[in-house]
């Protein structure tokens, strides 16, 4: 998978909702009712990014999960780094 361009990146990440790009990944912070929602939430994504052969950073504090996307084979941010950000947006609705 190829790394994005600048205005690629920019342009997809517009079209997110609470996504900050940070250095050569994109993250954002959920805010869940409570601890097992958050941990329901983590077991959703999981199964998304093991589907898809993509698999995030993923940091749990209490009902915060934070999710950090990247390619590390491309060296950057790529399509899928997109695509399972908009599938993680899904999960919450």
């Amino acid at each position: 998978m190829a790394k994005l361009s600048e205005a690629e990146i920019t342009e997809r990440l517009e079209q997110l909702s609470g996504w900050a790009r940070n250095g050569e990944m994109i993250t954002k912070t959920y805010k869940l009712p409570s601890f097992p929602a958050a941990v329901s939430f983590v077991t959703h994504v999981a199964f998304l990014a093991e589907a898809a052969g993509h698999h995030p950073d993923i940091d749990i504090r209490y009902n915060r999960v934070t999710l950090a996307l990247t390619t590390h084979d491309a060296g950057g941010l790529t399509a899928k780094d997109f695509a399972l950000a908009e599938q993680a947006d899904e999960v919450m609705g």
